[in-house]
């Protein structure tokens, strides 16, 4: 965001926290620091993406309540923090986020923030060896991790320890949550596994409008390019087009796919560039990449929409 607004945000920021005094909020709902006890009352819980949101759902059930900033659609890349997500922010008892960059133009305001709110990174408890850093990310780590269904059970991992720690009366509520909802994350890696198989490895070529599906390609046997980098803030020049076009036309790949959360303008080009090579190939469908669906559908959480993903993937190459 802008600097200037930068500066405005933050110090709104600092002067709603100053104002912060134990006697005007004493009451049931009252803003509570880390080690203060939360055992009377719902954790205030506020998170940046979808995905993010569902773990704590999952994991916290009735002992929180949780505001997710960044909806259907909603690219955090790009996202900028409004006065009342700053507001929302400094209300909270914990702050979950993505981090390695993912809510890039966030990360200051995390920084400041993590004084006084705990702030936490679900990736955090990621292994970095187990981390992606492709060359084309200048040195920064792949942050699109819940591609890899093993991965982001360690994140839900993460979050039941965050909220153990802040209300350690209900621990075993978070813990055992926790352990539920990874056997059903464990069965869905197997079901995107057994899917995959249905596909010819020589099939298995997923191309998308960002850099996003690479835990996906590593994890479940798929050459994967994209045709913006790591962040959508990076734009795909002609050459990267006319290259994508060529390896499409090469190996005959069929579909395509447009995401959700990304403007399909590119991919609508990289398309006609094919079919000046005189090929036709096929948007394959919508995937979801860095936001879900809609509240309450089945791709309006995690499982839903990997899922849909693997299924549509699936679907189109299969033609």
């Amino acid at each position: 965001m802008p600097e200037r607004r930068m500066r405005v945000l933050l110090a709104f920021l600092f002067l709603f926290l100053g104002c912060d005094k134990p006697a005007e909020r004493a009451g049931p709902d009252a803003v509570t620091r880390p080690g203060k006890d939360v055992s009377e009352r719902k954790i205030r819980v506020v998170t940046t993406i979808g995905m993010i949101t569902d773990i704590v759902g999952q994991v916290g059930g009735e002992r929180v309540r949780v505001t997710g900033l960044m909806g259907p659609g909603v690219d955090p890349h790009l996202y900028k923090a409004s006065e009342g997500d700053v507001t929302r922010m400094a209300e909270a008892d914990v702050i979950f986020y993505g981090g390695l960059h993912l809510e890039g133009k966030m990360t200051e305001v995390f920084e400041r923030i993590k004084a006084r709110i705990l702030t936490v990174a679900v990736t955090d408890g990621i292994d970095r060896a187990l981390l992606l850093r492709p060359p084309e990310f200048e040195g920064s780590y792949d942050p699109h991790v819940w591609f890899d269904v093993t991965l982001w059970m360690k994140a839900v991992e993460q979050v039941a320890e965050t909220l153990a720690g802040i209300d350690p009366q209900h621990g075993e509520t978070y813990r055992g949550n926790a352990k539920a909802y990874l056997e059903k994350l464990s069965e869905l890696h197997k079901y995107v596994e057994s899917r995959a198989g249905e596909l010819d490895p020589s099939r298995r070529v997923l191309i998308t409008a960002h850099d996003a599906f690479h835990y996906f390609g590593r994890a479940y046997g798929f050459e994967v390019r994209g045709l913006q980098g790591i962040s959508t803030v990076a734009e795909a020049g002609t050459a990267d087009i006319q290259a994508l076009a060529k390896l499409i036309v090469e190996k005959r790949i069929p579909a395509i796919f447009v995401e959700t959360s990304v403007s399909p303008r590119t991919i609508e080009a990289l398309k006609e560039a094919v079919r000046a090579r005189d090929f036709r190939v096929e948007i394959g469908g919508n995937l979801y990449s860095d936001a879900m669906g809609d509240p309450g559908t089945p791709d309006g959480t995690y499982i839903g929409m990997v899922r849909h993903n693997i299924d549509t993937i699936v679907s189109a190459l299969s033609k």
